[in-house]
Parts: structure tokens; C-alpha cells; sequence
């Protein structure tokens, strides 16, 4: 939050932090947007290191340069991009947090496979536990591949502008789930039933095969993330998504997919084509892989 990133400018000021410093972060995702955020503004720009010690933050967060505080209007509106100097990614970091964070950063894993290499799909679906494992050699692998895809992207697109927003898939209703959870659900949490309902509104509109669609699903629940939200709640996700980035003139704009690997856009769809997405995740119960939600 702003109070947050003032409390850190305050801290610079004291130490008489200059240009030939730099701020470093350590942390998970939250961390390293915060860091960022607040090393873009301190005297017009400072370098920032990012030791992301989270799996989301490691193959997301630390990533490509985008920095952001949330605010009651929306999730990361306020924000800019800040390149990082330097990503320094330690693999042991991830044997000191709870497993749950691992599961909640698999959902930004598993969107990359559905962008962009569904090797990864298959090196998850093979052994969802193993995929699971710090110690193990799966993880390295996903890790590796996904960081890749998101670095090969945001070279090419460094502010947004048309390529990088594919990997925004999911994150549409995903931020407003976030915002209408006032930030308590983890953000991979929310991601992983966005990439259910974007699944779904790309099988609605003609452009996705059913198997593609339904191993959304499949794949997120095998590793413990949820796939479904409240069943009354799309009025108020509407409303949140209206502040989505990726909007152009008032007109919702999702990215879809055309087939595996295959992302496009789908903008201004009928708000009955939503309304329809939107019931294959609503539930009247609480939603399933509440262990990771918060």
C-alpha cells in the first residue's frame, strides 16, 4: 500500500540512499513489486536487486521489470516499470516456506504452460507431486522454463504495449477476485480460478477445443489450487473488472486461447457470454483448495 511504500522512502532518506546505490529486496512477489515500486520513484529512478525467495516470485514477480502498490481502485493500478538490475534466484529459498506457497505460485507455472510451452503441462501432470518438490529435480526444470517464456516476452515487449499482455491470461477476473477479497487471498489463488473462467469463455466463444479447456481445471485442482468462487459474486467482479489494464475505450478486453500455446484476445464480449463462463466456477459452497487461499 502507499503508506508502505512512504514508510520506505522515509527509511531512504535517512540512510541518504543515492543513485550509485541501489535497493534490494528479499521476499516474495509482494516484496519485489513493493522494492521496485519505491526504487522507480526515489530519485527518479534507482537500481533495484530482486532475491525473490517464493516460487511465484521467482518465475513472475521478480520478472520483468513491472512494479506496482495496490490501492482501493484495483490491484497494481498504480505502478511503472523498473527493470532490475539483477534476479538473483536461490532454489534453497523454497525448502524455508510452507508448501502452500509453492502451490499458489504453480498456478503462474501452469498459465506459462498454457501460453506458451506445454511441456510444462506434462512435466506437472506426470507427478503433480514431484512438480511440488524443492528438493527434487522437477521444480528446477518448471522454473527454468517459465522464466524464460516470461524473459523471451518481456524483451519484446517490455511495457505492455501488445505481446506481454498474454501474460495477463487469467488475471482479469484474478485481480478482481483479489480486490474483492481485499488482498487476503494469495495471488495465485486467484489466478487459478482465472484461468478456469478464461478457459471457459474461450470454449463459450467458439475458440478453444474442449480438452484444452477442461484440463484447466484438471491440472489446477491435481496440485491443490482452487478452481471455483462464490456463486453470487459476478455482479461485483463485473464492476472490478471494469479497471482491468487491458481495457481499451470502456470495452473489456480477456486473453484467451485459440488452441495450446496459442493465446489471442477476445475484446467486448457479451455480457451474457460472461455470465455463462462464469457459472462453470461459481459455487454455493466455499471454494475448493480453501488450505491456500489466505
Amino acid at each position: 500500500e502507499l503508506a508502505v511504500a512512504g514508510f520506505c522512502w522515509e527509511v531512504l532518506g535517512r540512510i541518504g540512499l543515492s543513485r550509485q546505490d541501489a535497493v534490494v529486496s528479499l521476499g516474495g512477489g509482494a516484496a519485489t513489486d513493493l522494492a521496485g515500486f519505491v526504487a522507480a520513484t526515489w530519485m527518479r529512478g534507482v537500481r533495484v536487486v530482486h532475491v525473490p525467495t517464493t516460487l511465484l516470485a521467482m518465475v513472475d514477480a521478480a520478472v520483468g521489470g513491472k512494479t506496482g502498490i495496490n490501492t482501493e481502485a484495483g490491484k497494481n493500478l498504480v505502478g511503472s516499470f523498473h527493470e532490475p538490475a539483477a534476479v538473483f534466484v536461490d532454489l534453497a529459498t523454497l525448502e524455508t516456506v510452507p508448501r502452500n506457497e509453492i502451490v499458489a505460485g504453480m498456478a503462474e507455472v501452469i498459465k506459462t504452460g498454457f501460453i506458451a510451452d506445454p511441456v510444462i503441462l506434462d512435466l506437472i501432470e506426470a507427478d503433480p507431486e514431484a512438480a511440488l518438490d524443492p528438493s527434487g529435480t522437477v521444480l528446477p526444470e518448471l522454473i527454468r522454463r517459465s522464466v524464460e517464456v516470461k524473459a523471451k516476452v518481456v524483451a519484446a515487449d517490455l511495457r505492455e504495449s501488445d505481446l506481454r499482455e498474454i501474460l495477463n491470461y487469467g488475471h482479469t477476473l484474478g485481480h478482481a477476485i483479489e480486490r474483492r477479497e481485499r488482498y487476503r487471498w494469495r495471488h495465485g489463488a486467484a489466478v487459478a480460478v482465472g484461468l478456469v473462467f478464461a478457459a471457459e469463455l474461450g470454449r463459450l466463444a467458439g475458440r478453444l477445443d474442449d480438452a484444452t479447456a477442461d484440463r484447466h481445471r484438471t491440472i489446477l485442482e491435481a496440485v491443490g489450487l482452487p478452481t471455483t468462487y462464490d456463486a453470487d459474486a459476478f455482479s461485483a467482479l463485473l464492476d472490478g473488472m471494469q479497471t482491468d489494464k487491458k481495457n481499451r475505450s470502456g470495452m473489456l478486453r480477456f486473453v484467451v486461447l485459440d488452441g495450446l500455446a496459442k493465446p489471442g484476445r477476445l475484446e467486448g464480449p457479451d455480457p451474457s457470454l460472461l455470465a455463462a463462463a462464469y457459472s462453470a466456477i461459481g459455487r454455493e459452497e466455499a471454494p475448493n483448495g480453501g488450505a491456500i487461499l489466505l
